[in-house]
């Protein structure tokens, strides 16, 4: 069982062979020789850690090692220890490997570097196309182009895990029409399907959300121009999590005199893809606590938003509870006020959780930095005041 199709667009290394001769190392550090900004902005993001980061080395050693997983987490060919000469089955998931003598270790620990999504077929890409760069350039049309190549991950065969490809966030995008972004995320475009392929990258918003817009010079002493920040924060920075969720909590009638009810209502504002994506281990639970006047909790109600995957014998989307955009998701808490004179709040927590704490436990990830965080908190107390009462 295979979870995506192994397409041609990554089935490969990102080739190196014609790097413009200016490039040494093609390390982040040549680029920054220029480009200090974009430089000192990338290294505080996990795309700079696709490598490194703890978990993703444990997860990855315990699925096995794919090969597969290096051409997006390391994906030049001098960051790989082996070259790809061809591969032993049809869906090319067994490659044939030999020692790669172009290999840098200090270039593979760049993870996601800048050479990555910039260098192609011996050029440096980008939508600018200045005329006076030290190296050769070539200017794309829009700048989703080059994050379609590891965010769209394919998959058209019955036995392939094909609605949403657990590493293709895209894929959400393009399955639910009113996520689709405009150029200005202004409208929500009607009748698309929900296909994997993308026939217009431009309506995706990868950059308009994750690589904020700044003014200032692409290099030091340049025109001051529009320019995108180096940032891509996502389910890693809780304030990025917080502008693309919106929470509410109030109280609302309850059935009958001697009740009272509360509502929390959680939409998903700010993603075009679903809200929590990447990994199926992601998720979002929500608590709703009825405490009394000694801050001990009377009654409790817990739900969690996350994809459900069957994984063996066959791969299957058993149920998926995460928020789509625009479609806001409720969960009532009643209660009966009757003998219960000492209650005193209804609190509400939201939290996301970048890992499920039962799949840390089975592949052995020893996390040193915590595992969930908090995204909204509010108590709303029950007992009114004589001044509020009057």
């Amino acid at each position: 069982m295979n979870i995506f199709v192994v397409s041609e667009a990554f089935e490969r290394p990102v080739s190196t062979v014609n790097a413009p001769v200016q490039f040494q190392t093609l390390r982040a550090e040549e680029c920054a020789t220029c480009h200090r900004d974009a430089y000192d902005e990338w290294r505080t993001t996990i795309h700079s850690q696709a490598w490194t980061d703890p978990y993703f080395q444990v997860d990855w050693e315990f699925d096995r090692s794919q090969q597969i997983c290096k051409n997006c987490h390391i994906p030049l060919d001098r960051q790989q220890e082996h070259k790809v000469t061809g591969f032993r089955d049809k869906d090319k998931w067994e490659p044939i490997l030999v020692p790669n003598p172009e290999f840098d270790p200090l270039l593979q620990h760049e993870g996601v570097t800048c050479t990555v999504c910039h260098l192609r077929d011996g050029e440096i890409i980008g939508v600018l196309g200045v005329n006076n760069a030290p190296h050769p350039i070539r200017k794309i049309d829009d700048p989703n182009q080059v994050c379609v190549r590891c965010h769209v991950v394919e998959g058209d065969r019955w036995d392939t895990f094909f609605r949403f490809p657990p590493c293709g966030t895209v894929a959400e995008i393009q399955s639910n029409p009113s996520s689709r972004l405009t150029r200005d995320d202004r409208e929500r475009p009607a009748g698309e399907t929900g296909e994997v392929t993308v026939s217009d990258v431009s309506t995706l918003g990868c950059v308009q959300c994750h690589m904020p817009l700044v003014k200032r010079p692409l290099v030091e002493g340049g025109e001051v121009r529009s320019a995108r920040q180096h940032l891509w924060r996502g389910g890693h920075d809780p304030e990025m999590v917080k502008k693309g969720l919106e929470v509410r909590f109030e109280e609302v009638s309850a059935e009958s005199p001697d009740k009272r009810a509360f509502v929390v209502t959680l939409t998903n504002v700010g993603a075009a893809h679903y809200l929590p994506t990447g990994t199926p281990d992601r998720h979002l639970t929500v608590n709703l606590r009825l405490r009394d006047t000694q801050g001990n909790v009377v009654k409790e109600e817990k739900y969690t938003l996350k994809r459900i995957v069957m994984w063996r014998p066959v791969i299957i989307d058993l149920q998926d509870t995460r928020l789509p955009r625009w479609q806001p998701r409720t969960y009532q808490f009643s209660f009966s006020m009757n003998g219960t004179q000492n209650l005193a709040s209804m609190d509400a927590v939201v939290r996301y959780h970048l890992l499920a704490e039962k799949r840390r436990k089975r592949i052995g990830y020893e996390n040193r930095e915590p595992i969930s965080y908090e995204v909204f908190r509010k108590s709303i107390p029950l007992v009114v005041s004589k001044r509020e009462g009057a």
